[in-house]
């Protein structure tokens, strides 16, 4: 499954209502700041955790609170990861639209990021070097559950999420549209901080063991970070938030 989704009816018109789990203190607050979906109800324990009051300044009034014991909180949660609180809120939302190169000229293409603490923590960078949007591929990716919503510290609420079949065909849309490809890769490839970037851009990130997909090395033009040994190479999250800083402070973007 794409999302872990917790689905509850409602008696009174018979509609189904999808309830999404997340769990975290900044994960909760991002949510609330964004403001782009409902928290439906928030479960938390007593004594209350440490940020508790900034989050009940944005609580909304129809919240349910439910305190209870920690140990129903991390069964909820499926980890000890919660820092003492957990909402049910409606699904996160993803875009519906391919980018417009005019208004989204900075862009990510996620190509099988499987590790959710990397996914997360790419949002996370994607969000502080100010992406236009991020392009996720639905096969072989891990999910945006709550688990990589509590690594990117909340911030990927707050983020223009695409999910796409695959890379290929989120590339091949990509340059029709007139964006200009640039894959991190480590062979044959130009240093991150020797490329004259063209914009509409969108930079594509591979998977943490295989790199970027075959079928769509020869798309654009492949850069690299520099390393001190040939034989080793930057963790996938790492690799990608240096590339979008240096992208983004070269070209006045921060």
């Amino acid at each position: 499954k794409f999302k872990k989704i917790i689905w509850s009816k409602m008696t009174k018109n018979k509609q189904v209502i999808a309830k999404e789990l997340v769990y975290g203190v900044h994960s909760i607050i991002e949510l609330l700041k964004a403001k782009k979906r409902k928290l439906y109800s928030i479960y938390t324990t007593k004594p209350t955790p440490k940020a508790w009051e900034k989050i009940q300044e944005l609580l909304p009034s129809y919240t349910m609170i439910q305190y209870v014991d920690k140990k129903v909180i991390s069964k909820m949660a499926d980890s000890e990861d919660h820092q003492n609180i957990v909402g049910l809120a409606s699904p996160f939302i993803t875009r519906s639209k391919p980018f417009d190169p005019k208004k989204h000229k900075f862009l990510l293409l996620l190509d099988g990021i499987q590790d959710t603490k990397n996914l997360g923590a790419i949002l996370r960078s994607a969000y502080c070097t100010n992406m236009d949007g991020v392009i996720l591929t639905q096969k072989g990716s891990s999910p945006i559950n709550a688990a990589a919503i509590k690594s990117s510290a909340g911030l990927s609420e707050h983020l223009d999420i695409l999910i796409t079949g695959s890379a290929a065909a989120a590339v091949t849309a990509l340059k029709s549209s007139g964006y200009h490809i640039y894959l991190a890769t480590v062979d044959n490839s130009k240093n991150v901080t020797e490329v004259d970037y063209k914009f509409p851009l969108c930079i594509v990130i591979g998977n943490e063991a295989t790199g970027i997909s075959r079928s769509i090395l020869n798309t654009g033009e492949h850069i690299s970070l520099p390393q001190r040994n040939p034989d080793i190479s930057y963790n996938a999250s790492v690799a990608a938030g240096i590339i979008m800083f240096n992208i983004a402070t070269k070209n006045h973007i921060l």
